[in-house]
Protein backbone atom coordinates (compact mmCIF):
# COMPACT_ATOMS: atom_id res chain seq x y z
CA UNK A 1 0.00 0.00 0.00
CA UNK A 2 1.61 3.53 -1.09
CA UNK A 3 1.78 6.21 1.14
CA UNK A 4 0.43 9.44 0.11
CA UNK A 5 2.96 11.88 -1.23
CA UNK A 6 4.41 14.57 0.20
CA UNK A 7 2.09 16.92 -1.68
CA UNK A 8 -1.03 15.53 0.17
CA UNK A 9 0.28 14.46 3.29
CA UNK A 10 -1.45 16.15 6.04
CA UNK A 11 1.49 15.79 8.85
CA UNK A 12 5.30 15.64 9.08
CA UNK A 13 5.54 12.15 10.47
CA UNK A 14 9.48 12.29 11.05
CA UNK A 15 8.65 15.56 13.02
CA UNK A 16 5.96 13.93 14.98
CA UNK A 17 8.33 11.10 15.70
CA UNK A 18 10.42 13.65 17.10
CA UNK A 19 7.99 15.66 19.23
CA UNK A 20 6.86 12.39 21.00
CA UNK A 21 10.33 10.98 21.63
CA UNK A 22 11.36 14.40 23.60
CA UNK A 23 7.86 13.98 25.12
CA UNK A 24 8.53 10.64 26.36
CA UNK A 25 12.18 11.46 27.37
CA UNK A 26 11.13 13.96 29.61
CA UNK A 27 8.18 12.07 30.98
CA UNK A 28 6.84 15.53 32.98
CA UNK A 29 4.93 14.11 35.98
CA UNK A 30 1.02 14.21 35.36
CA UNK A 31 1.31 15.08 31.74
CA UNK A 32 0.07 11.89 30.40
CA UNK A 33 -3.45 12.84 32.90
CA UNK A 34 -5.33 12.82 29.22
CA UNK A 35 -4.10 8.78 27.89
CA UNK A 36 -4.29 7.72 31.52
CA UNK A 37 -7.98 8.83 31.52
CA UNK A 38 -8.34 7.33 28.04
CA UNK A 39 -6.73 3.87 28.93
CA UNK A 40 -8.98 3.77 32.18
CA UNK A 41 -11.73 3.79 29.66
CA UNK A 42 -10.01 1.27 27.28
CA UNK A 43 -10.21 -1.00 30.55
CA UNK A 44 -13.70 -0.36 31.31
CA UNK A 45 -14.47 -1.19 27.97
CA UNK A 46 -12.55 -4.27 27.40
CA UNK A 47 -14.55 -5.57 30.45
CA UNK A 48 -18.09 -5.56 29.09
CA UNK A 49 -17.00 -7.22 26.29
CA UNK A 50 -17.72 -11.20 27.15
CA UNK A 51 -14.89 -12.77 24.95
CA UNK A 52 -11.08 -13.18 25.79
CA UNK A 53 -8.62 -12.32 22.94
CA UNK A 54 -5.59 -14.88 22.67
CA UNK A 55 -3.64 -12.32 20.46
CA UNK A 56 -3.75 -8.36 21.06
CA UNK A 57 -1.92 -5.68 20.03
CA UNK A 58 -1.06 -2.24 21.34
CA UNK A 59 -0.67 -0.38 17.96
CA UNK A 60 1.23 3.30 18.15
CA UNK A 61 0.48 3.65 21.73
CA UNK A 62 4.08 5.40 22.75
CA UNK A 63 3.71 4.73 26.72
CA UNK A 64 2.69 1.37 26.95
CA UNK A 65 -0.43 2.44 28.77
CA UNK A 66 -2.90 0.55 26.43
CA UNK A 67 -0.75 -2.71 26.54
CA UNK A 68 -1.26 -1.93 30.79
CA UNK A 69 -4.80 -1.70 30.55
CA UNK A 70 -5.48 -4.73 28.39
CA UNK A 71 -3.13 -6.83 31.20
CA UNK A 72 -5.22 -5.60 33.75
CA UNK A 73 -8.75 -6.32 31.72
CA UNK A 74 -7.80 -9.75 32.13
CA UNK A 75 -9.02 -10.16 28.33
CA UNK A 76 -6.02 -10.69 26.68
CA UNK A 77 -3.47 -13.44 26.34
CA UNK A 78 -0.12 -12.44 25.09
CA UNK A 79 -0.21 -8.74 24.19
CA UNK A 80 2.39 -7.47 21.64
CA UNK A 81 3.27 -3.57 21.13
CA UNK A 82 3.92 -1.75 17.88
CA UNK A 83 5.97 1.13 17.40
CA UNK A 84 7.44 3.33 14.98
CA UNK A 85 10.58 3.71 17.35
CA UNK A 86 12.83 1.17 19.87
CA UNK A 87 12.97 4.00 22.65
CA UNK A 88 9.40 3.49 23.51
CA UNK A 89 9.43 -0.24 24.29
CA UNK A 90 10.18 -0.46 27.57
CA UNK A 91 8.83 -2.81 29.48
CA UNK A 92 7.76 -6.62 29.83
CA UNK A 93 5.71 -6.99 26.58
CA UNK A 94 6.82 -8.78 23.30
CA UNK A 95 7.12 -5.58 20.86
CA UNK A 96 8.05 -5.04 16.51
CA UNK A 97 9.78 -1.67 15.51
CA UNK A 98 7.25 -0.70 12.40
CA UNK A 99 5.67 1.95 11.03
CA UNK A 100 1.95 2.05 12.23
CA UNK A 101 0.36 3.20 8.65
CA UNK A 102 2.28 0.17 7.17
CA UNK A 103 1.44 -2.95 9.41
CA UNK A 104 3.81 -6.00 9.34
CA UNK A 105 0.78 -7.74 10.49
CA UNK A 106 -0.29 -11.18 8.50
CA UNK A 107 -3.63 -11.41 7.73
CA UNK A 108 -6.10 -12.89 10.07
CA UNK A 109 -3.03 -13.26 12.32
CA UNK A 110 -4.97 -11.45 15.58
CA UNK A 111 -7.56 -10.88 17.65
CA UNK A 112 -7.40 -8.00 19.09
CA UNK A 113 -6.20 -4.23 18.11
CA UNK A 114 -6.05 -1.58 19.90
CA UNK A 115 -5.18 2.07 18.45
CA UNK A 116 -5.42 4.96 21.50
CA UNK A 117 -4.29 8.84 20.41
CA UNK A 118 -2.96 7.49 17.38
CA UNK A 119 -4.75 7.26 14.27
CA UNK A 120 -5.34 10.78 14.68
CA UNK A 121 -2.30 11.81 13.16
CA UNK A 122 -1.97 9.27 10.36
CA UNK A 123 -1.78 10.10 6.88
CA UNK A 124 -3.60 7.97 5.28
CA UNK A 125 -6.32 6.78 7.83
CA UNK A 126 -8.65 4.71 5.89
CA UNK A 127 -5.71 3.04 4.55
CA UNK A 128 -4.75 2.40 7.87
CA UNK A 129 -7.90 1.07 8.77
CA UNK A 130 -8.49 -1.48 6.04
CA UNK A 131 -4.35 -2.72 7.08
CA UNK A 132 -6.43 -3.45 10.43
CA UNK A 133 -9.05 -5.26 9.09
CA UNK A 134 -7.13 -7.28 7.42
CA UNK A 135 -5.01 -8.08 10.44
CA UNK A 136 -7.89 -9.55 12.61
CA UNK A 137 -8.91 -12.62 12.79
CA UNK A 138 -12.49 -13.43 11.96
CA UNK A 139 -14.66 -12.30 14.63
CA UNK A 140 -11.75 -10.16 15.98
CA UNK A 141 -12.23 -6.87 17.04
CA UNK A 142 -10.57 -3.04 16.67
CA UNK A 143 -10.86 -1.08 19.71
CA UNK A 144 -10.01 2.84 19.37
CA UNK A 145 -9.87 6.23 20.51
CA UNK A 146 -8.42 9.46 18.49
CA UNK A 147 -9.02 13.02 18.97
CA UNK A 148 -11.78 14.45 17.56
CA UNK A 149 -13.56 18.00 15.84
CA UNK A 150 -13.75 20.13 18.82
CA UNK A 151 -10.36 19.13 20.27
CA UNK A 152 -8.59 22.69 21.23
CA UNK A 153 -10.93 24.80 19.37
CA UNK A 154 -10.46 27.52 22.06
CA UNK A 155 -7.02 27.27 21.54
CA UNK A 156 -7.49 27.24 17.45
CA UNK A 157 -9.90 30.19 17.59
CA UNK A 158 -7.48 32.25 19.78
CA UNK A 159 -4.47 32.00 17.91
CA UNK A 160 -6.32 32.25 14.16
CA UNK A 161 -7.69 35.34 15.44
CA UNK A 162 -4.57 36.46 17.52
CA UNK A 163 -2.11 36.37 13.70
CA UNK A 164 -4.92 37.84 11.67
CA UNK A 165 -4.82 40.81 13.92
CA UNK A 166 -1.14 41.04 13.67
CA UNK A 167 -0.44 39.93 10.40
CA UNK A 168 -3.48 40.10 8.57
CA UNK A 169 -3.50 36.30 7.47
CA UNK A 170 -3.09 32.87 9.53
CA UNK A 171 -0.95 29.36 9.30
CA UNK A 172 -2.28 25.91 10.64
CA UNK A 173 -1.38 25.61 13.68
CA UNK A 174 -4.13 23.11 15.66
CA UNK A 175 -4.67 19.11 13.83
CA UNK A 176 -7.46 19.08 11.80
CA UNK A 177 -9.79 16.28 13.82
CA UNK A 178 -12.23 14.48 12.15
CA UNK A 179 -16.19 14.27 12.91
CA UNK A 180 -17.42 11.09 14.54
CA UNK A 181 -19.63 10.67 11.10
CA UNK A 182 -16.64 10.66 9.37
CA UNK A 183 -15.24 8.25 11.09
CA UNK A 184 -18.24 5.93 10.94
CA UNK A 185 -18.11 6.20 7.51
CA UNK A 186 -14.78 5.01 7.43
CA UNK A 187 -15.01 2.50 9.97
CA UNK A 188 -17.48 0.67 7.22
CA UNK A 189 -15.77 1.49 3.85
CA UNK A 190 -12.74 -0.62 5.51
CA UNK A 191 -15.51 -3.61 5.90
CA UNK A 192 -15.74 -3.86 9.87
CA UNK A 193 -18.76 -5.43 10.79
CA UNK A 194 -20.74 -3.68 13.73
CA UNK A 195 -19.29 -0.16 13.58
CA UNK A 196 -19.71 1.74 16.97
CA UNK A 197 -18.77 5.58 17.33
CA UNK A 198 -19.19 7.74 20.32
CA UNK A 199 -17.84 10.82 21.92
CA UNK A 200 -16.42 11.70 25.14
CA UNK A 201 -16.11 15.44 25.62
CA UNK A 202 -13.60 16.33 28.28
CA UNK A 203 -12.76 20.20 29.34
CA UNK A 204 -9.42 20.46 31.21
CA UNK A 205 -8.84 23.99 33.18
CA UNK A 206 -5.22 26.22 33.13
CA UNK A 207 -4.56 29.05 34.54
CA UNK A 208 -3.31 30.61 30.73
CA UNK A 209 -2.39 29.66 27.24
CA UNK A 210 0.67 29.29 28.21
CA UNK A 211 0.36 26.41 30.33
CA UNK A 212 -1.92 24.49 27.94
CA UNK A 213 0.81 25.04 25.51
CA UNK A 214 3.51 23.29 27.75
CA UNK A 215 1.17 20.16 28.67
CA UNK A 216 0.83 19.75 24.79
CA UNK A 217 4.64 20.21 24.55
CA UNK A 218 5.04 17.30 27.40
CA UNK A 219 2.38 15.11 25.59
CA UNK A 220 4.06 15.61 21.88
CA UNK A 221 1.31 17.23 20.50
CA UNK A 222 3.24 20.28 19.00
CA UNK A 223 2.57 21.70 15.54
CA UNK A 224 3.73 18.91 13.06
CA UNK A 225 1.58 20.33 10.32
CA UNK A 226 3.32 20.12 6.90
CA UNK A 227 1.87 23.21 5.83
CA UNK A 228 2.99 24.76 8.92
CA UNK A 229 4.34 28.16 8.74
CA UNK A 230 8.39 28.17 8.95
CA UNK A 231 8.94 31.63 10.23
CA UNK A 232 10.21 31.94 13.78
CA UNK A 233 7.12 33.10 15.78
CA UNK A 234 6.90 36.43 17.27
CA UNK A 235 6.42 36.30 21.17
CA UNK A 236 3.52 39.30 20.89
CA UNK A 237 1.22 36.47 18.74
CA UNK A 238 0.80 34.04 21.63
CA UNK A 239 0.70 37.06 24.18
CA UNK A 240 -2.31 38.45 22.27
CA UNK A 241 -3.36 34.88 22.00
CA UNK A 242 -3.40 34.46 25.38
CA UNK A 243 -5.57 37.41 26.37
CA UNK A 244 -7.77 36.27 23.69
CA UNK A 245 -8.18 33.41 24.93
CA UNK A 246 -8.96 34.98 28.72
CA UNK A 247 -11.27 36.73 27.17
CA UNK A 248 -13.28 34.35 25.58
CA UNK A 249 -12.93 30.67 27.12
CA UNK A 250 -12.42 31.93 30.66
CA UNK A 251 -14.49 31.08 33.88
CA UNK A 252 -15.05 33.15 36.80
CA UNK A 253 -12.43 32.57 38.40
CA UNK A 254 -9.85 33.01 35.44
CA UNK A 255 -9.46 29.80 34.89
CA UNK A 256 -9.72 28.67 31.32
CA UNK A 257 -11.03 25.93 29.48
CA UNK A 258 -9.63 23.67 27.09
CA UNK A 259 -12.07 20.78 25.15
CA UNK A 260 -10.16 17.05 24.48
CA UNK A 261 -13.15 15.51 22.52
CA UNK A 262 -12.47 12.24 22.25
CA UNK A 263 -13.97 9.68 19.45
CA UNK A 264 -14.10 5.98 20.82
CA UNK A 265 -14.58 3.89 17.72
CA UNK A 266 -14.94 -0.31 17.74
CA UNK A 267 -15.27 -2.57 14.57
CA UNK A 268 -15.41 -6.02 14.24
CA UNK A 269 -13.64 -8.17 11.44
CA UNK A 270 -16.49 -9.95 9.94
CA UNK A 271 -17.81 -13.72 10.79
CA UNK A 272 -21.04 -15.81 10.15
CA UNK A 273 -21.87 -16.21 13.71
CA UNK A 274 -22.41 -12.20 13.86
CA UNK A 275 -26.08 -10.89 14.27
CA UNK A 276 -27.16 -9.92 10.05
CA UNK A 277 -28.96 -6.81 9.52
CA UNK A 278 -32.64 -7.75 8.57
CA UNK A 279 -33.14 -7.46 4.50
CA UNK A 280 -35.34 -4.60 3.04
CA UNK A 281 -39.02 -6.03 3.14
CA UNK A 282 -38.42 -8.85 5.18
CA UNK A 283 -40.09 -7.32 8.61
CA UNK A 284 -43.26 -9.07 9.56
CA UNK A 285 -45.19 -5.62 10.25
CA UNK A 286 -45.56 -2.68 8.09
CA UNK A 287 -44.91 0.91 9.15
CA UNK A 288 -48.00 1.52 7.68
CA UNK A 289 -49.81 -0.64 9.69
CA UNK A 290 -48.59 0.49 12.78
CA UNK A 291 -49.70 4.05 12.09
CA UNK A 292 -52.81 3.29 11.48
CA UNK A 293 -53.21 0.93 14.73
CA UNK A 294 -51.83 4.03 16.48
CA UNK A 295 -54.78 6.25 15.13
CA UNK A 296 -57.87 4.11 16.04
CA UNK A 297 -56.02 4.81 19.89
Amino acid sequence: MSSPSADNAIFDRDLLLQFRKRAFRRAVDGADFLLRRIADDLAFRLDTVERRFPLAVDLGGHTGLAAEAMLRSGKAGQILRLEQDAEFLRGPFASIVADDEFLPLKPGSVDLIVSLMALHATNDTPGAMVQIARALKPDGLFLAALAGSGTLGELRESLLQAEIELTGGASPRIFPFADVRDIGGLLQRAGFALPVTDVENMTVRYDSLFDLMADLRAMGMQNALRARSRRPVAKRLFMRAAEIYAERFSDPDGRIRATFSIIWLSGWAPHESQQKPLKPGSAKASLAEALRNVDKL
